[in-house]
């Protein structure tokens, strides 16, 4: 999660031609008046360089919450990493409840709605169902050998309610 860079150039830079600016680690500064601080330092052949973000590298957690972009990095960011990094969930899944079910830019209230709606890793919908409805008790861990159950067609009902992504399942609120 900690590896986001930016490359950092100028407008007035661009604009006469050069591309010319720097990769910076978001890991290695300490805060957003930090990173500004190397910014202003990088450009300090301009007396009021107007920052331009001309690429970026970040996790699907950061653009999902759309903290970054094209010219533009909110200053928020480091403040939200913090907040991810030190929540019990693995990216992988607050990725997936993004991906699946959107989300404000209040990673916070993200976070909750994950802890609520989290089912856990399984590799496939048929698992997935067979799991919960055992969990449940709404099927016997011991029916005999001679009932069949269509999994595919249970899977796909019990779907209805729930949502997956890279093999993470949420139940939908």
């Amino acid at each position: 999660m900690t590896n986001v860079q930016i490359y950092v150039g100028t407008y007035a830079k661009y604009n006469n031609g050069s591309i010319y600016g720097a990769w910076l680690k978001l890991e290695d500064y300490s805060d957003y008046e930090d990173l500004k601080k190397a910014m202003r330092e990088l450009h300090k052949d301009e007396d009021d360089p107007e920052f331009m973000i001309q690429d970026y590298e970040c996790s699907e957690i950061i653009k999902g919450l759309d903290l970054i972009s094209e010219s533009y990095i909110s200053e928020d960011i480091f403040n939200i990493i913090e907040v991810i990094e030190s929540c019990s969930y693995e990216d992988e899944v607050v990725e997936a409840y993004i991906y699946c079910l959107g989300g404000s830019n209040d990673i916070q209230e993200i976070l909750d709605k994950v802890s609520e709606s989290y089912c856990g890793e399984y590799s496939n919908d048929q698992e997935f169902t067979q799991e919960l409805l055992e969990e449940t008790g709404d099927l016997s861990s011991n029916l005999p050998s001679y009932i069949h159950i269509d999994w595919d067609r249970t899977a796909n009902d019990i779907m209805m309610d729930y949502t997956s992504h890279n093999n993470q399942y949420f139940r939908l609120m």
